[in-house]
């Protein structure tokens, strides 16, 4: 499955992510642990999936809300 089907604005639209490059922390385990990959789509778009299930589903967020997620995560720890 290469795309991600979403409903925006009351339209219908996929978006293609078979071609997306994926990283995962370099605080993963070579388990593979409970983590998560992400991946630039776009400028304005980042795509997170699970590791451990990396054909289930995908969220896709925009940029701020992804370094606000990792700036929270940072400074909890």
């Amino acid at each position: 499955m290469g795309g991600f089907s979403g409903t925006t604005g009351g339209s219908s639209e996929v978006m293609d992510i078979s071609h997306l490059t994926w990283r995962k922390s370099s605080y993963s385990g070579a388990n593979g642990g409970d983590c998560v990959e992400v991946a630039s789509v776009d400028k304005a778009t980042v795509a997170v999936r699970d590791t451990k299930n990396p054909d289930g589903p995908k969220l896709v967020i925009n940029p701020p809300v992804w370094q606000s997620f990792v700036q929270q995560l940072r400074s909890t720890q």
